[in-house]
């Protein structure tokens, strides 16, 4: 008796291993290495619009800024 129940204990876990259980995707990895920015990528400042590259913006929070005077603005 027990050892049937343990059997079925057993085989509930491989299905819910196999089937039910979500696997961590692997594409976590390369989606980070696509969001890096390089110093000569473009951004939108976030006051006027204006496109600027990474490394002549200046980045406050999570936001780009062209110029002093757009953040400035900004706050």
């Amino acid at each position: 008796m027990i050892l049937k129940l343990l059997l079925i204990i057993a085989v509930i876990a491989v299905v819910y291993f196999l089937f039910i259980k979500k696997k961590p995707l692997k594409n976590n990895k390369y989606k980070k290495a696509k969001e890096k920015l390089q110093s000569n990528d473009m951004v939108e400042c976030k006051t006027c619009g204006i496109y600027a590259e990474v490394g002549d913006s200046i980045l406050s929070g999570s936001s780009y800024y062209c110029s002093q005077e757009c953040l400035e603005k900004a706050q």
